[in-house]
């Protein structure tokens, strides 16, 4: 079984952008970050730890100016904290292993989907391609990304 750390060495690594998301809980600009228009087929997996956190299956256009989805490819990799920032009353969505701030989830997602949008940071994210899914350890999770071929 893959096991998932938060690698100091990759944290050093990380452009300004991706360290202020993931480890100071930042937030990317609306429509600026990475893999809003992805329309590829794949799993979207946090950029520190490597878990396995999105499907390209359940990503959805929301309008909101970041990548959103319906729900977490492994529900075990995702935490949801209570947030108060800003004074409102939010989830924040974060990696389980990696402890990497993602994003948000909020109850205004697709009804017929399950009625989630969790908005996710692209700064957070590393997109792995199906087809590279097999040569990266991620092949246990072909099966729940759609073959567009």
């Amino acid at each position: 079984m893959t096991r998932y750390t938060k690698d100091p060495d990759v944290i050093a690594t990380l452009t300004p952008e991706q360290y202020r998301v993931t480890q100071q809980s930042g937030t990317e600009r609306p429509g600026t970050g990475a893999y809003l228009d992805n329309k590829e087929t794949g799993i979207y997996v946090d950029i520190v730890s490597g878990e396995p956190l999105f499907a390209s299956s359940d990503k959805f256009e929301s309008g909101c100016g970041w990548p959103s989805f319906t729900k977490p490819i492994e529900p075990a990799y995702v935490n949801e904290l209570r947030d108060m920032t800003h004074g409102m009353l939010r989830t924040e969505v974060r990696s389980t292993h990696g402890d990497s701030h993602l994003g948000h989830v909020f109850p205004d997602g697709p009804k017929d989907r399950g009625g989630l949008r969790y908005c996710i940071n692209g700064a957070s994210l590393r997109f792995i391609a199906r087809a590279d899914m097999e040569a990266e350890g991620y092949g246990d999770y072909i099966n729940q990304v759609e073959d567009v071929a």
